[in-house]
């Protein structure tokens, strides 16, 4: 061999094995849902095979998908930091939790958002009225203390009627349930749970049974509607398995166009994947009520956020709902 051809070879040897193998997108990919008609979506994708007709699309025909129900997001949060995770879904608030913490390592962000929707904190004792009414020997079920959504709305609901400084008043009341717990314990009379801060279709659900009443709706709270549920995962998941994570953006989109251009089949597939027990009408008309609207697009995370940095539940405040989200619905008019 003459000696060019020799130190060619030699050269691209070394090119060869100094060079990083491919990285292989993920084969199995772990989503997380919760209990209620928010997380419809999900459910949908789920049963349709959404994901795996998109990453089939995309060039990856045996992606399998797994699934996993969670009580609350700040366990989500933790599966999701362990790599037992690749997406959450839950409320604003472990979602904002979570960005605030991850910022320069994992940097988690949303994926997408999944609705907006009222929540009401409901009763059973006739004596409250009003946060002011609750005492020693009431309990406020909600998914996860200080940090689900409920909870953050509820610290937002004190502040305004105690005062400043007032935010953590009714947290020594409040225990950690999911919400199909949540929901039992209150309805059964005899539980120390009295109130429950939950969501669609447990809150409705309730305001049907004799006694039950509505003390807090979250829209009132914040002044209009906003976002309840989102879906978020790791930058460092996104940038190693690009065609997955946007495989499961595209199936979430097409799941929300489903939902909306039939309410009537949604409600219909809602009732057979959760195997509630409510009836078709009744499912059916919270999909078409006006204030609960499925969409990916972030309203109001914002008043959540400015809150949560006020009070010192995050340290560090972003410039715009754009730095908690991937860039894939920053064209979308967020707020």
């Amino acid at each position: 061999m003459k000696p060019q051809s020799l130190m060619a070879a030699l050269a691209a040897a070394t090119l060869l094995i100094g060079a990083s193998p491919v990285r292989a997108e993920v084969s199995e990919l772990k989503v997380a849902a919760q209990y209620g008609i928010s997380y419809l979506p999900l459910m949908i994708m789920e049963d349709q095979k959404l994901v795996e007709k998109q990453a089939k699309a995309a060039g990856i025909p045996d992606l399998k998908v797994g699934w996993t129900k969670f009580a609350g997001g700040n366990v989500m949060n933790e599966a999701l930091l362990s790599g037992s995770l690749h997406f959450a879904s839950g409320g604003v608030g472990p979602m904002v939790t979570l960005w605030a913490k991850t910022r320069g390592n994992y940097d988690v962000k949303a994926a997408v958002a999944m609705n907006s929707m009222p929540l009401f904190l409901n009763t059973r004792n006739p004596n409250v009225k009003t946060l002011k009414d609750f005492t020693e020997k009431d309990k406020i079920a909600l998914p996860a203390v200080k940090v689900s959504i409920q909870a953050v709305t509820l610290q937002m609901a004190a502040e305004q009627a105690f005062g400043p400084g007032q935010q953590n008043k009714l947290d020594s009341l409040t225990v950690t349930m999911s919400h199909p717990d949540g929901q039992t314990a209150l309805l059964s009379g005899t539980s120390e749970v009295t109130a429950h801060f939950s969501s669609p279709p447990f809150q409705y659900q309730q305001l049907r049974q004799p006694g039950i009443h509505t003390v807090l709706n979250s829209y009132d709270v914040l002044g209009g509607p906003a976002t309840f549920n989102l879906v978020w995962t790791t930058t460092k998941f996104r940038n190693e398995n690009p065609k997955v994570y946007d495989a499961f953006v595209k199936a979430f989109e097409e799941s929300i166009d489903m939902i909306n251009k039939d309410k009537k089949w949604a409600a219909e597939a809602y009732l057979r994947l959760s195997k509630d027990k409510d009836s078709l009408d009744n499912i059916l008309a919270m999909l078409n009520d006006p204030n609960i609207v499925f969409t990916t697009t972030p309203n109001n995370i914002m008043k959540y956020v400015r809150f949560m940095n006020k009070i010192g539940s995050i340290k560090v405040m972003p410039e715009s709902w754009k730095e908690l989200c991937f860039p894939n619905i920053h064209n979308l008019p967020g707020s």
